[in-house]
Parts: structure tokens; C-alpha cells; sequence
């Protein structure tokens, strides 16, 4: 796997869909703000469509944003759970402890009693973390195939999820994910320095945000491609 090409293409194919498109860049900027548009829009990408498609059809763009947000939900479901108990446990048990003192300021008098419970809290926060990254491993390639497919339940496939993840090498699966974590946080730091920017700020930062968008899904659609799935195909 060319890390550095599939970097190139995809920042390329960022700049050649936005720059001298604008009418395009201005209907994206809006989509960021109806966000299930620009979510339909990333899986325009996914499907390989080149260049840079054109945000038409805003119907179906909507729906299959509302099926990735959807997908994305179930996704993080089992991470929400695992910090709602850890969380959840640690605050009543909190509650509980301060409840039978009587003392108003019971934990600032007893902070050996809260610490336990805190470290509970971030054990639990750690947990949640390794399984959301876990989860992201098979999320990232069902969602292309949900995308590719157009069919929500392949999101799912974990039996095909895992088909495509070993044509492509375990190891180069997580080192692009981990290249493209690496490159678009470094991108991310200087777009949020822009909107330290007084006034103007979140402006300019918005103007950018269809640019890291595409970048990122055009990315994965060449990660995903490295499995021997033609453009376009499942």
C-alpha cells in the first residue's frame, strides 16, 4: 500500500473538487451546517465516484446521511454503555457516600473517598476508548460498504467486513488509519489555530471544513479500495 500516493490523490482530490468549483464549495459549506447532507455527500465519495462529484440530488444525499448517522449511533452504542455504567456507578456511589455523611462538604473533607471512585470512572473511560477504536476498525469499511451497496444492513456484515479487511493486510489497515489519524489531526490543529482568530474565526473554519471532509473520505475510499474492490463496487 502506497501511503504517500494515497495521501497525494486524496488531497489532490479535495483541491481539484473545491478549488475553482465554487458554487460547489458553497452548497458543501452549507451541507456541513445540514450536516446529514454533508454526511450523504461522504458517501458519494466512498462509492468512488471520480472527480469530486457534484452535490446533487439533495433528497437522497438527506436520507443516507440520516442511515450513516443511524449506523454510526448503533456503532457507538456499546461505548455509551460501557461509560453510562462506569460513569453511572461512580456518581451514585458518590451520591450514596456524601448521602449517608450528612456533610455538605463530605468529599472535600474526604478526598480518599472519591479518588477509588474516580480511577473507577477512568478505568471505564479506558475501556470505552480500546472498544471504540476496535469498533472503528470494522465501522469505517462497513460503512463504505453500506455506501457501495446501498444497503444499510452491510454496515453490519462482519463477515464481509472482515473479508475485506484481510485482503487488505491487517497491518496496512491499521498503519493507513493510523497515517490518516496522524495527518488529518496535525490538518485539524492548524484549522482550529484559524479559529482562535477573533470574529472571523469560525468563518474561515468553516470555509475549510468540506476540504478536511472530502480529503478524509476520499482517503478511506482508497484504503478501502486496496482490497481489490473496483471503483465503484462492493
Amino acid at each position: 500500500m502506497d501511503y504517500g500516493n494515497m495521501l497525494g490523490d486524496s488531497l489532490g482530490y479535495a483541491k481539484d473538487g473545491l478549488v475553482g468549483h465554487w458554487k460547489r464549495w458553497i452548497l458543501l459549506i452549507i451541507s456541513t451546517i445540514i450536516f446529514p447532507l454533508m454526511m450523504g455527500y461522504t458517501m458519494e465519495i466512498w462509492r468512488g465516484k471520480t472527480p469530486a462529484p457534484e452535490p446533487t440530488q439533495w433528497g437522497k444525499l438527506f436520507i443516507d446521511g440520516l442511515k450513516l448517522l443511524v449506523a454510526a449511533i448503533i456503532y457507538a452504542i456499546p461505548v455509551i454503555l460501557i461509560i453510562l455504567v462506569f460513569g453511572g456507578y461512580a456518581f451514585f456511589a458518590a451520591i450514596q457516600e456524601a448521602a449517608m455523611s450528612g456533610d455538605p462538604e463530605f468529599f472535600t473533607n474526604n478526598m480518599e473517598v472519591l479518588m477509588p471512585l474516580v480511577a473507577a470512572f477512568m478505568v471505564g473511560l479506558l475501556i470505552a476508548l480500546i472498544v471504540a477504536i476496535i469498533l472503528s476498525l470494522f465501522s469505517t469499511i462497513g460503512f463504505v460498504r453500506m455506501a457501495r451497496t446501498e444497503r444499510f444492513g452491510e454496515a453490519f456484515n462482519f463477515g464481509a467486513i472482515l473479508e475485506t479487511i484481510r485482503k487488505i493486510g491487517w497491518g496496512s489497515y491499521i498503519l493507513a488509519l493510523i497515517i490518516l489519524f496522524i495527518v488529518a489531526g496535525i490538518i485539524w490543529f492548524v484549522i482550529n489555530l484559524f479559529n482562535a482568530i477573533p470574529f472571523i474565526g469560525w468563518i474561515i473554519t468553516l470555509i475549510l471544513l468540506p476540504f478536511m471532509i472530502i480529503f478524509e473520505a476520499r482517503y478511506i475510499t482508497r484504503v478501502y479500495e486496496a482490497s481489490g474492490a473496483a471503483p465503484g463496487s462492493s
